[in-house]
């Protein structure tokens, strides 16, 4: 519970706004990303070390929830100040949906992986800024970083060993 209070109160609609607003909006652009791909994806050579598909919609609804609750925290930290956290917050998460459209939809992937460059390093910087403000909200987006990083080195082996398919 103390994970959800912020200044010792929980304000629970802004704590399910800010939690579900990014599962749906991923929800979202992962269908509008992934339909009529799945086929031509499956095709593709895959690096020894991908996980079975089932692992990302579990591992990105964990993280957009981890992500939401940081952002409710700083929202909820920042209302009384300037709230100059959020835009950096907005960027990163917009660069994550962008991702699966460069990857997926319009096969991309070496510019998938130049965007999810920049989008690591939005993220690292998000983080960063929302730890020196709360540092409960930095620290639940260290995972994000850990997955994104790993999904970095897996973006680029699908490039490689896939180069000649477009």
């Amino acid at each position: 519970m103390e994970l959800i209070k912020v200044n010792g109160r929980v304000n629970k609609k802004r704590l399910i706004f800010h939690v579900l607003a990014p599962i749906i909006g991923g929800s979202i652009t992962g269908w509008l990303a992934n339909r009529k791909a799945q086929e031509k994806f499956k095709r593709l050579e895959q690096p020894s070390f991908s996980p079975p598909a089932a692992v990302f919609p579990v591992a990105w609804t964990t993280l957009y929830g981890l992500m939401g609750l940081a952002k409710y925290r700083i929202s909820e930290t920042e209302k009384q100040t300037t709230i100059d956290s959020i835009p950096l917050y907005e960027l990163q998460l917009g660069l994550n949906y962008m991702w699966s459209f460069l990857f997926f939809k319009w096969n991309l992937r070496g510019t998938a992986l130049m965007e999810m460059t920049a989008l690591l390093g939005m993220i690292m910087i998000t983080t960063y800024v929302f730890y020196k403000k709360d540092r409960v909200a930095g620290t639940l987006m260290i995972p994000y970083i850990g997955w994104v990083t790993f999904a970095l080195g897996l973006n680029y082996s699908f490039w490689k060993l896939n180069k000649s398919i477009s």
